[in-house]
């Protein structure tokens, strides 16, 4: 084999070693982010059945368990998106994807991820700096009486969402990559 083959060869296995690290890395990072999240939806069950029992039962209301219930419920939501996208478990339109080949399906993903996806996220995390930094810098509360304090921890959510989906967009753009050179067939070693 000549030199400059073998040269382009071992780059090529070290450029693959590199993008598994970073889908490797990723995708754990969103799957305990996302299994931890989980378990959010359990205390959020509970949270509304208190509400539930002491306003129907007991005639009682609190603005801070009403407040704490979305709040919970937007955590959720945001943080556990990018551990959805892992899963390719978000809505989608079908009506053409399914009927392509693994290769174009991989490379409509690679493509998908690089000119919608990530953009759409560095747009998110841009334009929520302000938002959450004026939350933070007026120590931000409910309005309501009997509100929760601390919103601007809420508000963080926001980017960090976004953050978590760009990542979970950079594995999914390598993973689509690699799927593409390789046909539509690829597994990422040790997952």
């Amino acid at each position: 084999m000549p030199e400059s083959s073998f040269g382009f060869a071992a780059t090529h296995g070290s450029n693959m070693k590199i993008l598994e690290s970073i889908i490797r890395f990723v995708d754990s990072l969103n799957e305990a982010i996302g299994k931890a999240t989980a378990w959010l939806t359990t205390i959020l069950v509970i949270v509304v059945g208190y509400d539930v029992i002491t306003r129907y039962l007991l005639k009682s209301s609190s603005v801070a368990v009403q407040e704490l219930e979305w709040h919970i419920f937007s955590v959720i939501f945001l943080i556990a998106s990018a551990y959805t996208l892992r899963h390719n478990k978000h809505v989608r339109v079908d009506v053409l994807y399914v009927n392509f080949t693994p290769k174009t399906q991989a490379l409509v993903n690679f493509l998908g991820s690089l000119l919608f996806l990530m953009p759409l996220c560095l747009v998110g995390i841009w334009s929520s700096q302000n938002f959450v930094m004026n939350s933070f810098n007026i120590g931000e509360i409910s309005p309501d009486p009997g509100g929760l304090p601390y919103r601007f921890v809420l508000k963080a959510m926001i980017p960090l969402g976004f953050i978590l989906i760009f990542l979970q967009g950079i594995a999914m753009a390598c993973r689509s990559w690699l799927e593409f050179r390789n046909d539509g067939e690829w597994e990422v070693a040790g997952q």
